[in-house]
């Protein structure tokens, strides 16, 4: 069992950064793939980047350039860095942490909600 806690989050002028942070309780295993994922009111939930234990990143395109995805291995935590943020990356993000080897494996944060806004 994996819980997920997201911090980070707030309300940020546009063209402003944000770095939200997820701590995962439990052990990491092989082929663990976390990443962040964004949902807004009446919209489904969307991959806003993800990174394998190998450290190999994957991003939305609309994220491109501007949000970066970290990990530290030694203290189980999740970072994404967002810069040059928009109105339209106004979201609550979700960590998530999955395993393609069992799919059993899969887990939500709580979430945490970001506002981009003047």
């Amino acid at each position: 069992q994996v819980q997920l806690l997201e911090s980070g989050g707030g309300l940020v002028q546009p063209g402003g950064s944000l770095r939200l942070s997820c701590a995962a309780s439990g052990s990491i295993i092989l082929n663990d793939v976390m990443g962040w994922y964004r949902q807004g009111p009446g919209k489904e939930r969307e991959l806003v980047a993800d990174i394998t234990i190998g450290g190999r990143t994957n991003y939305a395109d609309s994220v491109k350039g501007r949000f970066t995805i970290s990990r530290d291995g030694a203290n189980n935590t999740l970072y994404l860095q967002m810069n040059s943020l928009k109105p339209e990356d106004t979201d609550v993000y979700y960590c998530n942490l999955k395993n393609s080897w069992y799919s059993s494996r899969n887990y939500w944060g709580q979430g945490t909600q970001v506002t981009v806004s003047s």
